[in-house]
């Protein structure tokens, strides 16, 4: 689980934490894996990573995947955040 009071934690952390839960979702909604990839930790890290990442750089992160994961952009904002309707 990631510490946000280590002082060695890098912004690549946060977004590697937020990339990790998109690429999850979009493996557990999507692509009709067998395994199951979302845990609990990987929410909770994103969760925590999303209150210091820049609403520019989510967008980029989930824009980016559903491009590499041939996924519409506005299924994915959906899937990810389901109660913004």
């Amino acid at each position: 689980m990631m510490d946000l009071n280590d002082p060695e934690l890098e912004f690549s952390d946060l977004i590697y934490a937020y990339q990790s839960w998109v690429m999850a979702i979009i493996n557990d909604e999507k692509l009709e894996s067998e395994e199951k990839l979302l845990t609990d930790e990987i929410t909770e890290d994103a969760l925590n990573a999303m209150r210091f990442l820049p609403g520019e750089v989510t967008n980029a992160i989930e824009t980016s995947l559903a491009r590499v994961y041939d996924v519409d952009a506005d299924e994915l904002s959906e899937i990810l955040f389901p109660e913004e309707d």
